[in-house]
């Protein structure tokens, strides 16, 4: 990742899952505004002899390093879930999330309801293979009992070829499943693309990183270079997390010929930008589908709120997440970063979508094929924004939820490689739901 002026490149996360490019501060310069000073040196002096009284007197001896990191910790996280202060191993953890690959079994967890919960197994990996399912709440890994959801991922990553095993409780089982997976290397392969039959494509991006841009206008080429003219596209950001800004911007942009994609608002003036589309060297004006869900996060909803609100696709499927915020991320001093929320980011048509989501212009649940309704989207609830502590509301108003969350996380990059199965997508009743009506309408645009 590249480092400037003590910043890495700024990231949009969904709460991990959780990065913009363009919004910057640096460090030592006095952007922010500070408190009186009769307001603050009090306060401060109440600190100092509060960490005074606990290094003294707590029953386990406790560094003055680690009171200060929890204490400043606190400070951050309070103001919404997505700030936090970062670690040396999680800021390198932050940078592997949007380049590179590493070892694990494939998973996106959280905490919900004080349990380590599985968001989604990613796409052919050992985790989706050896059948996790979303909503297993991992109760131990290698027979160790799991309650922290930073404990649960050190746990659960490790070398490739080793095998971890996780026990986990599932709603349809009476008692706890134990899994043994075998780790693999998880290649940051975001976005791959099938033929469901002549002129009519099929592309997922996964998640947003460093060349999801790239590899879409690959995957496009090889969709349009059929024999047969591309009629419609279905664009698949169904349990996308997000990723980066200046990608989904990009992913906008190649769909797009002009108007905005989405603009940021925040405190400060240089939180404020206006991202517009530019015309393209490749004409792109057959139909979309656009299938998104309550995975579908951050960088994702921007992505269908532009072609929504530009009425450049149809968005079908289930409400999104609801981030509506931008993180960016500073270097500190040894080897610590800060991860801040910085501004509200909107729709073309000036709409927030932080705590509320994108909805669907048409709603469709997903089936199982064999079992009906699918337990991850109807039976189980899944966590969104709005349930996150201290969320931030859609304008200036910050959230209060009684239930205590913490944010999304992943044991894995939520990406991954591997071939589509056109067998299994014309299975899935959303694609097939897609699929017709960019069938219908290309029928009666020709009828």
């Amino acid at each position: 990742m590249k480092r400037r002026s003590g910043w890495i490149k700024p990231l949009l996360m969904v709460a991990a899952p959780l990065v913009v490019t363009a919004v910057g501060f640096g460090i030592g310069q006095r952007h922010f505004p500070t408190a009186d000073a009769k307001e603050t040196y009090p306060s401060l002096k109440l600190f100092s002899d509060v960490l005074e009284m606990v290094e003294k007197n707590y029953i386990d001896e406790i560094t003055t390093q680690k009171l200060i990191e929890n204490a400043i910790d606190g400070m951050v996280k309070g103001l919404d879930p997505h700030s936090g202060l970062l670690t040396p191993d999680e800021l390198e953890e932050l940078q592997i999330d949007t380049r590179g690959e590493f070892s694990g079994v494939g998973i996106q967890i959280s905490m919900k309801d004080q349990f380590v919960t599985v968001i989604a197994p990613i796409d052919d990996t050992p985790a989706h293979r050896a059948g996790v399912k979303a909503g297993d709440r991992i109760i131990k890994v290698d027979d160790v009992a799991v309650k922290d959801l930073r404990n649960a991922v050190k746990m659960i990553r490790g070398p490739r070829g080793s095998t971890v095993t996780i026990t986990v409780l599932r709603q349809v089982s009476e008692q706890p499943l134990e899994i043994e997976i075998v780790r693999d290397t998880i290649p940051l392969v975001s976005v791959r693309s099938a033929v469901l039959q002549p002129g009519y494509g099929y592309i997922r991006i996964t998640n947003f990183n460093d060349d999801t841009a790239t590899r879409l206008a690959k995957e496009l080429a090889v969709v349009e270079s059929g024999d047969t003219p591309v009629k419609g596209l279905i664009l698949d950001l169904r349990d996308n997390p997000g990723g980066l800004l200046d990608q989904s911007v990009k992913v906008a942009d190649l769909f797009l010929e002009e108007g905005v994609i989405v603009s940021m608002k925040g405190r400060l003036p240089q939180s404020e930008k206006e991202y517009n589309a530019k015309k393209q060297s490749q004409d792109r004006h057959y139909p979309m589908v656009v299938l998104i869900n309550g995975g579908s996060a951050s960088a994702s909803e921007i992505v269908a709120g532009a072609l929504k609100d530009q009425k450049r696709a149809l968005i079908l499927g289930t409400a999104s997440f609801g981030k509506g915020s931008v993180q960016n991320v500073a270097n500190l001093r040894d080897g610590y970063g800060l991860k801040l929320t910085i501004a509200r980011y909107y729709t073309p048509n000036g709409e927030s979508i932080q705590a509320k989501g994108i909805e669907p212009d048409i709603v469709i649940e997903p089936v199982d094929a064999d079992t009906g309704p699918n337990p991850s989207e109807k039976t189980r609830q899944r966590l969104t924004e709005k349930d996150l502590e201290n969320h931030l509301g859609p304008e200036d108003k910050p959230g209060k939820t009684p239930e205590k969350s913490d944010k999304k996380g992943n044991d894995d990059e939520p990406v991954s490689g591997g071939t589509l199965s056109v067998e299994k997508l014309k299975a899935d009743n959303q694609v097939t739901r897609a699929l017709e009506i960019l069938m219908g309408y290309n029928l009666l645009r020709h009828s």
